[in-house]
């Protein structure tokens, strides 16, 4: 079991139920868009945000990225983490068909790939081992310098970055950069862009 300090914001009930299955600590749903106008739900999120954090988990889907950014902006910055899933296709078991586009959701997604995003995020994790504390110096110079921001190949740099690491392809470059001061060191980065430039 994962024992989170933050609050745990996802889209649906079955997103809540997979999570339950390894994480200890509060997981709230959105009810998918359903958050837009229950402004009761919206105060709690933000009454959680500010006493505890909370921690975003959302599909990797054009919806899961409505949700996130209406989240994003209903709470301070430094209240709110993000944990991101892949983008990898397929369908869940009790659906008919795949979604609109074809991905997974987050109760589609593997115990063991979750786990790993919400380490990625930075968020207050204990283990047996203790506190998990993930963090690099990475910053937009860098990003700058590696070709993935600010030159005429840098969406299709960042595209390959995030392939390689299991991102999901709708990530913005700051998002991106937040994620990757919780899972690598600044030369940890550079050899990977190394490999990916050699290709």
């Amino acid at each position: 079991m994962i024992k989170l300090k933050e609050a745990v914001i996802v889209e649906g009930k079955y997103d809540k139920i997979k999570l339950s299955n390894f994480i200890d600590g509060l997981i709230i749903t959105t009810d998918g868009f359903g958050i837009f106008k229950n402004k009761e739900k919206q105060n709690l999120i933000r009454f959680l945000a500010k006493t505890r954090g909370i921690l975003v988990i959302t599909d990797s889907d054009g919806a899961g990225f409505v949700i996130r950014n209406f989240l994003k902006g209903t709470v301070p910055a430094q209240c709110i983490k993000h944990a991101y899933i892949p983008d990898i296709f397929g369908k869940e078991k009790r659906k008919d068909k795949p979604s609109k586009e074809g991905k997974l959701g987050v109760e589609g997604i593997s115990e063991k790939i979750l786990s790993e995003a919400i380490f990625r995020s930075g968020a207050s994790c204990e283990l047996n081992e203790g506190v998990v504390n993930i963090k690099g110096e990475i910053t937009k110079a860098d990003l700058f310098e590696y070709g993935l921001t600010g030159c005429e190949n840098a969406s299709s740099n960042r595209d390959k970055l995030k392939k390689r690491l299991m991102l999901p392809q709708n990530m913005t470059s700051n998002s991106l950069l937040s994620v990757l001061n919780f899972i690598m060191t600044k030369q940890e980065l550079e050899n990977i862009m190394k490999e990916l430039t050699e290709c």
